[in-house]
């Protein structure tokens, strides 16, 4: 079944983009993604688990090929009350640098903030440079290090937080 709603449309080096909703028939696509980017993926029941939180929502960009859409990139955070966590985020290796990652934030703080959050936080792993200066460029500041948070290496993970009430004015001038 196709998603129904289209939450924004992007248009990079010559294709079209659009932003949906995660349902449970978009699984697969985002596992081989997830598996090309991550060396500790996310398993299929952990992304079905988050279709049935209500916290939870998951962000698809899929790229118009012809009459076919294929998923390119994802987000999933919680929003909890006021405050949003960035859980997980991915573009296919093939489509990075096309401004994918770019628009996923964008639709989560967009979504965050009409949902009346006032706060976002992720960690990142610290060896991720690329990651951190995109999370800069949207205002994210470093607010402290999960030391050895990451399993499969026992890599630190910085810790960052965004004022969603500043960033506001950047989405609705």
């Amino acid at each position: 079944m196709a998603n129904s709603l289209t939450l924004d449309i992007h248009y990079s080096e010559g294709m079209y983009f659009s932003i949906f909703e995660m349902e449970a028939g978009d699984i697969e696509e985002i596992l081989d993604i997830e598996t090309q980017s991550f060396s500790s993926p996310w398993t299929k029941a952990m992304f079905r688990q988050e279709l049935d939180l209500e916290w939870s929502k998951v962000f698809l960009v899929k790229k118009s090929v012809g009459r076919l859409k294929e998923i390119v990139g994802y987000i999933c955070f919680w929003l909890i009350i006021d405050e949003v966590h960035i859980l997980n985020l991915a573009t296919h290796p093939d489509c990075r640098r096309n401004g994918i990652a770019t628009s996923l934030i964008n639709s989560c703080l967009k979504s965050s903030i009409l949902a009346g959050a006032k706060d976002i936080t992720l960690e990142v792993r610290k060896s991720n440079l690329p990651a951190i200066s995109l999370y800069r460029q949207f205002g994210f500041e470093v607010k402290g290090i999960r030391a050895r948070y990451y399993s499969d290496n026992r890599e630190d993970a910085i810790i960052m937080w965004l004022d969603l009430n500043r960033y506001r004015k950047r989405l609705f001038p």
